[in-house]
């Protein structure tokens, strides 16, 4: 009984609230940072059609799902503007898409995926704009047949009046789970890892952990970073990897107890 009490009071003390339900995740950040890796690979193996993750920019969403898609034996095309992947019809790849676009451009970006995976990467105003969240439904259905169509934009274009949609996508988004609009949300699956500044430290101190993570720095000047960024975590303008990266930085160039008061003063 008493076990249970500590639990639920654990679990409210480091909950997210997310605006989507009325009740606060059970689950630690790096739980769902695991379910993100989960879910990456249930949409790579073609388990699923779509993805959605939520959360705070700035702390490893971009990073998790581009290892997670290597990981699954895909190659990373984002910087081949002309590979056509028509031609290699079994080479699993995808491509990350950041920033603004147009429904005419989410159109041709469909289009010229229709059998990839692709990964839109900060891109919110696909998912705030009525004519692209159309265009989304469309390639989100689970149907066996996903068919995506737009009349009216063939007249001084090149692409096809309509395609079929083989590919797969993943959001990626700063934005609240619950500003997202209901019928995207429905069509995929969604891991919000948004976080409290707690599990922001969290979420650090299993990094450090990681081969991966900052490799040309020694331990103890990661250590002594995230220790300073966990004492004044709540006088912290902007805590993200960032903040952590920096603070280390700061740790190796100045090995004398000032280090600290300038570390303190940069992100303060």
């Amino acid at each position: 009984m008493t076990e249970n009490r500590t639990k639920r009071k654990y679990v409210r003390k480091n909950a997210i609230i997310d605006p989507a339900v009325s009740e606060p995740s059970m689950y630690t950040i790096n739980e769902r940072f695991e379910f993100l890796k989960d879910t990456v690979l249930m949409l790579a193996n073609g388990d699923q059609n779509s993805a959605i993750i939520c959360g705070q920019g700035g702390l490893g969403k971009s990073h998790t799902v581009n290892q997670s898609m290597i990981s699954a034996g895909y190659d990373d095309i984002s910087k081949l503007d002309d590979f056509d992947t028509e031609n290699y019809p079994d080479l699993k790849t995808f491509r990350v898409i950041k920033g603004y676009s147009t429904p005419k451009g989410l159109y041709k970006i469909l289009y010229e995926n229709r059998n990839n995976v692709v990964v839109f990467d900060d891109c919110d105003s696909v998912l705030k704009d009525p004519v692209s969240l159309n265009l989304l439904k469309g390639c989100l259905d689970s149907y066996s047949t996903r068919i995506i169509s737009w009349k009216s934009f063939i007249k001084d274009s090149e692409l096809p009046s309509s395609f079929e949609f083989t590919g797969r996508v993943i959001f990626i988004s700063n934005l609240p789970i619950g500003g997202i609009d209901q019928a995207i949300i429905s069509r995929s699956m969604a891991i919000d890892v948004s976080m409290t500044t707690q599990e922001k430290v969290d979420r650090m101190r299993y990094l450090l952990t990681q081969d991966d993570f900052m490799p040309e720095h020694d331990m103890i000047y990661k250590i002594d970073a995230l220790n300073l960024i966990e004492l004044v975590m709540d006088k912290i303008k902007e805590l993200s990897l960032r903040t952590l990266i920096q603070c280390v930085t700061v740790r190796k160039s100045n090995p004398n107890n000032n280090w600290k008061n300038l570390a303190t003063y940069l992100m303060c």
